[in-house]
């Protein structure tokens, strides 16, 4: 059984991942730490085996900092950070640590797929649509979306464009011009649950991985 924290566990992913920690027949949540809560990292990290940050981009870096210097696996959903720095910081703990932008296979799958349009169809644009509560803008999906694709097209730089509106929950398009014609192709997350799947594979996998430090849910499909 895997014990599993959750750090901002009263936002709306953190408690959708708390439920979903608690469904699973692999899984026990240890512990919840929230300021709402009036719980604190700290008061958690003891009793668990993976800790899954859903913060802001101001507090998910040194959450991640804490874990790995407890010798704790940290799964981290927030971006908008310094990943530089936390890199450097799971080289130098025994713990590792995996990062997605995005914890919906559906989005690592069209990921995938632009990257596979992108060398024939190098010019495209992102759209990315998300709810106005977001903080991040670009989003850290649309951003890891261009890096895949500029590797694959021959390093063109796609313009992103960012929508922030009451309504949505995370959505993108990439759309590919050519002459006389245009693909697009695009994922809709209409419910948080869309990224548990994920969530729950990165908590599974985390312990295992060969490297201190992982980027992309891709590595673990």
């Amino acid at each position: 059984m895997i014990r599993v924290a959750v750090s901002g566990a009263a936002g709306r992913m953190g408690q959708a991942v708390c439920e979903a920690v608690e469904a699973a027949d692999d899984t026990e949540l240890s512990g919840r730490a929230d300021p709402a809560l009036g719980t604190g990292l700290a008061d958690v990290l003891g009793e668990a085996d993976v800790v899954v940050d859903f913060t802001t981009p101001d507090t998910a870096l040194a959450n991640a900092e804490a874990c790995l210097a407890a010798g704790v696996h940290v799964v981290i959903g927030t971006t908008g950070f310094d990943l530089d720095r936390l890199e450097a910081a799971a080289e130098a703990s025994r713990a590792n640590c995996f990062v997605a932008p995005n914890f919906a296979i559906g989005a690592v799958l069209l990921m995938e797929v632009a990257q596979t349009i992108a060398p024939h169809m190098p010019e495209c644009e992102i759209v990315e649509l998300h709810h106005d509560k977001k903080l991040d803008a670009p989003s850290g999906t649309a951003k890891r979306t261009a890096e895949l694709i500029d590797v694959a097209g021959g390093n063109v730089h796609e313009p992103i464009h960012s929508v922030r509106l009451p309504g949505l929950v995370a959505h993108q398009e990439v759309i590919f011009g050519g002459e006389g014609q245009t693909l697009s192709i695009r994922h809709d997350s209409i419910d948080r649950r869309s990224f548990m799947p994920g969530v729950l594979l990165a908590v599974r996998e985390v312990g295992g991985l060969p490297d201190r430090f992982t980027v992309g849910l891709e590595k673990l499909l």
